[in-house]
């Protein structure tokens, strides 16, 4: 695994470390849902890394999404990424961060998430071994 596709997965990892300590709190599923945004990317770039698949300037967990997919071998929902790539594509501004389209997240939607990075990362991780 190179260098640069390690720090990707470093990176990833702490924001689903992150998200393990907050997931319980009503007040803060909005942040949850952002580092769980934060870790798919994370995790698809590490993918784009390792494969050379170019530079990508891009936060968009769709667009990422497609030109890693060939490489992914878990079932994404592609629902609940849809749903996640709003959040973070949307939001602009400090009050938005983490909010969906329809406000913020609930505890089973952040929880969701969650569970939708750590697949995304530990499907990602196992392609890039």
């Amino acid at each position: 695994m190179k260098k640069t596709t390690n720090d990707w997965f470093s990176s990833a990892e702490s924001d689903l470390f992150l998200i393990q300590e907050i997931i319980s709190r009503e007040n803060l599923t909005h942040l949850s849902a952002f580092h769980a945004q934060q870790a798919i990317e994370k995790s698809f770039k590490a993918i784009i890394e390792e494969f050379e698949l170019g530079f990508i300037k891009s936060h968009s967990l769709e667009m990422l999404y497609n030109k890693v997919k060939v490489h992914i071998t878990s079932d994404i929902n592609m629902d609940q990424l849809i749903l996640l790539d709003q959040l973070y594509i949307d939001a602009r501004y400090p009050g938005e961060l983490g909010l969906l389209p329809d406000g913020k997240p609930s505890t089973k939607e952040a929880k969701e998430f969650y569970i939708l990075g750590e697949q995304i990362f530990e499907a990602a991780k196992l392609v890039c071994k």
